[in-house]
Protein backbone atom coordinates (compact mmCIF):
# COMPACT_ATOMS: atom_id res chain seq x y z
CA UNK A 1 0.00 0.00 0.00
CA UNK A 2 1.46 3.52 -0.55
CA UNK A 3 2.10 6.12 1.94
CA UNK A 4 0.10 8.96 2.02
CA UNK A 5 0.16 12.34 3.72
CA UNK A 6 -2.29 15.27 4.75
CA UNK A 7 -1.74 18.13 2.81
CA UNK A 8 -3.54 22.05 3.10
CA UNK A 9 -3.37 23.92 0.16
CA UNK A 10 -5.10 26.82 -1.75
CA UNK A 11 -6.41 25.55 -5.52
CA UNK A 12 -7.68 28.45 -7.90
CA UNK A 13 -8.45 30.20 -4.28
CA UNK A 14 -10.09 27.65 -2.58
CA UNK A 15 -9.01 26.25 0.72
CA UNK A 16 -8.27 22.62 0.21
CA UNK A 17 -7.44 19.85 2.55
CA UNK A 18 -6.64 16.18 0.55
CA UNK A 19 -4.51 13.21 1.02
CA UNK A 20 -1.48 12.71 -1.64
CA UNK A 21 -0.22 9.96 -2.27
CA UNK A 22 4.00 10.26 -1.57
CA UNK A 23 5.97 10.00 -4.61
CA UNK A 24 3.14 10.88 -6.61
CA UNK A 25 3.75 14.03 -9.05
CA UNK A 26 1.58 17.16 -9.07
CA UNK A 27 -0.04 16.63 -12.35
CA UNK A 28 -1.15 13.38 -11.64
CA UNK A 29 -2.89 14.46 -8.44
CA UNK A 30 -4.20 17.60 -10.43
CA UNK A 31 -6.11 15.57 -12.98
CA UNK A 32 -6.46 12.55 -10.63
CA UNK A 33 -7.58 13.62 -7.49
CA UNK A 34 -8.90 17.54 -8.30
CA UNK A 35 -10.47 16.81 -11.75
CA UNK A 36 -8.93 19.50 -13.32
CA UNK A 37 -8.02 17.81 -16.26
CA UNK A 38 -6.71 21.35 -18.14
CA UNK A 39 -3.19 20.87 -17.19
CA UNK A 40 -2.00 17.87 -19.65
CA UNK A 41 1.23 15.55 -19.91
CA UNK A 42 3.20 15.65 -23.03
CA UNK A 43 6.45 14.82 -22.17
CA UNK A 44 6.76 13.21 -18.40
CA UNK A 45 10.18 14.97 -18.38
CA UNK A 46 9.69 18.65 -17.86
CA UNK A 47 10.57 19.30 -21.57
CA UNK A 48 6.96 20.48 -23.16
CA UNK A 49 5.77 22.59 -21.09
CA UNK A 50 2.43 21.11 -21.51
CA UNK A 51 1.68 20.66 -17.87
CA UNK A 52 2.45 24.10 -16.46
CA UNK A 53 0.44 25.02 -14.00
CA UNK A 54 1.34 28.33 -11.54
CA UNK A 55 2.64 27.57 -7.89
CA UNK A 56 2.70 30.24 -5.88
CA UNK A 57 2.76 33.08 -8.80
CA UNK A 58 5.32 30.83 -10.45
CA UNK A 59 4.75 28.68 -13.40
CA UNK A 60 6.26 24.61 -12.99
CA UNK A 61 6.38 21.86 -14.75
CA UNK A 62 4.07 19.82 -12.78
CA UNK A 63 4.98 16.47 -13.81
CA UNK A 64 8.28 17.62 -11.55
CA UNK A 65 6.88 18.77 -8.65
CA UNK A 66 5.72 15.98 -6.01
CA UNK A 67 2.08 16.15 -4.97
CA UNK A 68 3.13 16.26 -1.19
CA UNK A 69 5.41 19.87 -2.09
CA UNK A 70 1.38 21.66 -2.26
CA UNK A 71 1.25 21.62 1.46
CA UNK A 72 1.12 25.28 2.59
CA UNK A 73 1.25 26.56 -0.82
CA UNK A 74 -1.14 27.97 -3.73
CA UNK A 75 -1.61 26.88 -6.95
CA UNK A 76 -3.43 27.73 -9.67
CA UNK A 77 -4.59 26.31 -12.78
CA UNK A 78 -6.09 27.30 -15.73
CA UNK A 79 -9.50 26.71 -14.64
CA UNK A 80 -8.39 29.28 -12.08
CA UNK A 81 -7.92 32.24 -14.46
CA UNK A 82 -11.46 32.87 -15.08
CA UNK A 83 -13.36 35.21 -12.57
CA UNK A 84 -17.10 35.68 -12.68
CA UNK A 85 -17.34 33.80 -15.57
CA UNK A 86 -14.98 36.42 -17.18
CA UNK A 87 -12.25 34.74 -19.35
CA UNK A 88 -8.52 36.23 -18.23
CA UNK A 89 -7.65 38.74 -20.51
CA UNK A 90 -4.82 36.66 -21.61
CA UNK A 91 -7.04 33.55 -22.15
CA UNK A 92 -9.19 35.71 -24.51
CA UNK A 93 -6.45 37.44 -26.43
CA UNK A 94 -5.40 33.58 -27.15
CA UNK A 95 -8.78 33.33 -28.74
CA UNK A 96 -9.33 36.56 -30.78
CA UNK A 97 -5.80 35.93 -31.72
CA UNK A 98 -5.86 32.42 -32.88
CA UNK A 99 -3.08 31.78 -30.38
CA UNK A 100 -3.60 27.92 -30.96
CA UNK A 101 -4.27 25.08 -33.24
CA UNK A 102 -4.60 21.83 -31.88
CA UNK A 103 -4.84 23.21 -28.58
CA UNK A 104 -2.90 20.89 -26.49
CA UNK A 105 -0.08 23.35 -25.46
CA UNK A 106 -2.27 26.40 -24.76
CA UNK A 107 -3.15 26.05 -20.75
CA UNK A 108 0.99 25.51 -20.30
CA UNK A 109 1.11 28.31 -22.40
CA UNK A 110 -1.28 30.61 -21.06
CA UNK A 111 0.11 30.31 -17.51
CA UNK A 112 3.30 31.12 -18.61
CA UNK A 113 2.15 34.08 -20.04
CA UNK A 114 0.22 35.16 -17.12
CA UNK A 115 2.97 34.47 -14.66
CA UNK A 116 5.19 36.68 -17.13
CA UNK A 117 2.76 39.49 -17.36
CA UNK A 118 2.17 39.64 -13.59
CA UNK A 119 6.06 40.39 -13.21
CA UNK A 120 6.54 42.42 -15.98
CA UNK A 121 3.43 44.32 -17.55
CA UNK A 122 4.71 45.50 -20.85
CA UNK A 123 7.21 42.13 -22.28
CA UNK A 124 9.91 42.55 -25.05
CA UNK A 125 9.40 39.98 -27.45
CA UNK A 126 13.10 38.48 -26.08
CA UNK A 127 11.01 38.72 -22.86
CA UNK A 128 8.52 36.32 -24.11
CA UNK A 129 10.64 34.37 -25.76
CA UNK A 130 12.73 33.49 -22.22
CA UNK A 131 8.96 32.94 -20.65
CA UNK A 132 7.81 30.58 -23.32
CA UNK A 133 11.31 28.97 -24.00
CA UNK A 134 10.14 25.68 -21.32
CA UNK A 135 7.04 26.11 -23.50
CA UNK A 136 6.34 23.58 -27.33
CA UNK A 137 3.89 24.08 -29.39
CA UNK A 138 4.22 21.60 -32.27
CA UNK A 139 1.83 23.55 -34.83
CA UNK A 140 4.09 26.10 -34.38
CA UNK A 141 1.47 29.06 -33.72
CA UNK A 142 4.62 31.30 -31.90
CA UNK A 143 3.72 34.19 -33.70
CA UNK A 144 -0.07 33.99 -32.46
CA UNK A 145 1.50 33.44 -29.55
CA UNK A 146 3.53 36.23 -29.14
CA UNK A 147 0.92 38.64 -30.56
CA UNK A 148 -1.82 37.32 -28.08
CA UNK A 149 0.42 38.30 -25.36
CA UNK A 150 1.58 41.91 -26.62
CA UNK A 151 -2.48 42.49 -27.18
CA UNK A 152 -3.05 41.47 -23.30
CA UNK A 153 0.00 43.46 -22.28
CA UNK A 154 0.19 46.62 -20.34
CA UNK A 155 -3.62 46.46 -18.97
Amino acid sequence: MSEKITINFTVNGEKEQREAVVGHTLLRFIRNELHLTGVKEGCGIGECGACVVLLDGKPVNSCLVLAVELDGRELVTIEGLSKNGELDRVQQAFIDHAAFQCGYCTPGMILSARALLDRKPNPTDADIDEALSGNLCRCGAYQEIRGAIKASSGK
